[in-house]
């Protein structure tokens, strides 16, 4: 065992033990007292009610004493520390009296708020304050807040006559409806009977008695019978499908239309960075431009290499582009993912997120020995982030490691907001960073592949939001801002976790500490941005789709799979395959309805902060404070549009949107061709 790693880094890289508690007292789930049994959830959510019935008589009182939107946000904030809570015990709780108990809160709290936006008083003291503002002296900050407020309330359709308001109810109904169906359908395999398919096909996919089971696009198979088969069969139009995508659409146009927006396009955006539908549109016509010369380069590179392979000129489709880039990749690193892996123990990786904090921040990621009963499995790390003359900012719960029933997705929860409180002191903010990576062995720490890295860098990057949001109200704070902002942190700590400066930090062999050889090192970081404009053609393509399918209802009205034709036709260098319907698979249509655009601004913005703050000197202190102060303190507190516009003191548009994500794609493939002559 090496004894010399830091203390931090000896935490995470030792195997996580069970604790037997003789002698202390339970302290509860995150410390909270009420929850050293799952009864605890029924007294929280009491609390929760009683508190929530004093907090409406108080903003519809004539004597209130204070701004109504402290009100609200304590509203929210007394809902939000109980459905946060237990919407995340409820989906990873190990414990099954947990999990239910935990649900029952969820359920409790959603119907209170059911009843909150139809509490036509309560919606009337709000609106009457917003539009003719408080008797108390109000900030910029705080009218801003309550329009929030009142826009929340709006999306359920207050403000409508009655028969209307019921068709707004009816309506978030049958979506929330389609939508679980549509989903569950996108993820089901296709089943096809053996006796029609050609006999050359048979062997690649799983028998299910006469049947054979297609599961995915087999991406990632060095077959190419195998992956057109995949693609042609997985993706092949289903009549259920299309029906429930079809009228999910129709559904949230006529929601959008009842609502008073024009579409429902415009519904989703209002209050984001980019503020309209049209925005995005000359947005992502503008990359489109910009991109199709260059991602004719990429696609030319991957139809030699095809061409190479099947000894014939069998032309580049659209099931071979995640084959092609992954084989250029091993070639560039001239190893797998997992020969990187000694180098990325998971205490190595987390010191250099210390040391990178630290350098921009002055905070330290500090490891905290947890109290009995304080977290729901044995194998949970607690950060407490500490700055180095403010103190305590906050605490990071770091639910790392798979186990049976955990979801399976690597994600950030917040378990309380950050706010100021009522005496002037300040709410610190809790959160859970959750990944899947394996259990430790007892030979050694938990590895990490490249893109592990990278993951647990972007989780920590909205963790890092919540941390250094120091708003007053927690309705905004840290990622409480508009999706097409909200990754934008965690997107810009990609750019460290890619940078050789920043990787050299702490990329060291878990048994050695040997650094990362240069080559290697140079190599990993090259091979990150390969075929980077056929890749953000691909995210333009399913962006635009995306606003097709929620803007003009007539554009689809009859079959979403000729819309999709259409869009791929102007957006995409490959072209559309016939008898497939690839969006009936496109389960983010639900989720991210009208909103799948957010990728792409994040990442042009993050690339945008990258290259005017950190790419010269990713550890300058200087910058860290500009972009700390100037960026991250305001969580959603001020219109994301006007934040951004003023910490880059340059005009949100499409035209420098598109420049940072170009001026990126060249410099990539500067680096590349600096790559290929001096490596190979």
């Amino acid at each position: 065992m090496v004894t010399t790693w830091s203390p931090l880094t000896t935490a995470f890289n030792t195997r996580p033990e069970k604790r037997i508690n003789f002698t202390k007292n339970e302290v509860g789930l995150f410390g909270i007292p009420e929850l050293t049994s799952h009864e605890g959830f029924y007294v929280l959510k009491e609390k929760a009610i009683f508190k929530t019935d004093d907090l409406i008589e108080e903003a519809t009182s004539p004597a209130r004493t204070r701004k109504m939107v402290m009100i609200f946000d304590e509203l929210s904030d007394t809902l939000c520390k109980v459905a946060d809570l237990s919407e995340f015990v409820r989906l990873t709780h190990p414990a099954v009296n947990y999990c239910s108990a935990a649900e029952d809160a969820c359920i409790t709290i959603s119907g209170i708020v059911e009843k909150l936006n139809t509490h036509k008083t309560l919606y009337n003291a709000l609106k009457t304050v917003v539009d003719d503002g408080d008797t108390f002296e109000t900030t910029d900050v705080d009218k801003h807040v309550a329009k929030l407020f009142l826009f929340d309330f709006e999306q359920s359709g207050i403000h409508l006559e009655e028969a209307a308001r019921q068709r707004v109810v009816f309506l978030n109904d049958c979506i929330l409806q389609q939508g679980q169906r549509f989903m569950a359908g996108a993820v089901n395999p296709r089943r096809i009977a053996r006796s029609i398919l050609p006999v050359a096909i048979l062997p690649f996919f799983p028998s299910d008695g006469d049947n054979i089971l297609v599961s995915g696009l087999y991406a990632d198979s060095a077959n190419n019978i195998a992956r057109e088969s995949a693609y042609r069969l997985f993706l092949y139009p289903d009549a259920e499908q299309e029906r429930l995508l079809s009228e999910m659409l129709k559904c949230r146009h006529e929601l959008a239309t009842v609502c008073g927006f024009p579409t429902y396009a415009h519904r989703a955006l209002k209050a984001s960075t980019v503020e309209t539908p049209e925005m995005v549109d000359m947005f992502l016509d503008a990359l489109n431009e910009q991109l199709q010369p260059r991602a004719a380069k990429d696609f030319a590179i991957m139809q030699k290499m095809k061409t190479s392979e099947c000894g014939s000129n069998v032309p580049l489709a659209a099931w071979d582009t995640p084959y092609y880039t992954s084989c250029l990749k091993r070639k560039y690193l001239q190893a797998s993912a997992s020969e990187f892996s000694p180098y990325f123990s998971l205490g190595a990786c987390m010191e250099g997120l210390n040391l990178l904090m630290n350098r921009l921040f002055g905070i330290n990621l500090k490891n905290v020995e947890m109290e009995p009963g304080e977290t729901w499995s044995y194998d949970i790390y607690k950060l407490a982030v500490v700055h180095e003359t403010e103190g305590l900012l906050g605490f990071i719960y770091c639910d790392l490691f798979e186990r049976q029933g955990k979801p399976n997705q690597d994600c950030h929860f917040t378990i309380q907001g950050g706010k100021v409180l009522p005496d002037g002191s300040f709410q610190n903010p809790i959160v859970v960073v959750m990944l899947n990576l394996s259990q430790p062995r007892w030979s050694g720490p938990t590895l990490l592949t490249p893109s592990m890295v990278d993951n647990l860098f972007h989780e920590m990057g909205h963790a890092m939001h919540s941390m250094l949001a120091r708003t007053e109200y927690q309705h905004v704070t840290g990622t409480r801002c508009s999706t097409d902002f909200a990754e934008v942190p965690s997107v810009l700590m990609e750019y460290f976790a890619n940078d050789p400066r920043v990787i050299r930090s702490f990329a060291k062999h878990f048994q050695t500490q040997e650094p990362m050889p240069e080559e290697m090192l140079e190599r990993l970081c090259t091979s990150k941005h390969l075929f980077a404009s056929s890749e953000t053609q691909l995210q333009v393509f399913y962006s635009a789709l995306d606003q097709v399918y929620h803007g003009d209802h007539n554009l689809h009205r009859e079959n979403t799979t000729a819309t999709l034709r259409m869009v791929q036709e102007k957006y995409y260098g490959l072209p559309y395959v016939e008898n497939t319907a690839w969006q009936l698979r496109f389960s983010h249509l639900v989720g991210y309805g009208a909103k799948y655009y957010s990728y792409l601004i994040s990442k042009a913005i993050a690339s945008w902060i990258w290259q005017t703050y950190f790419e010269q000197d990713p550890f300058s202190r200087n910058q860290g404070e500009k972009y700390r102060r100037g960026c991250l303190a305001y969580g959603g507190g001020i219109p994301s549009r006007l934040l951004v516009s003023n910490f880059l003191g340059r005009d949100i548009n499409p035209t420098n949107l598109t420049s940072s994500l170009i001026n990126e794609i060249d410099n990539c493939a500067e680096r590349l061709k600096y790559m290929d002559d001096h490596f190979r």
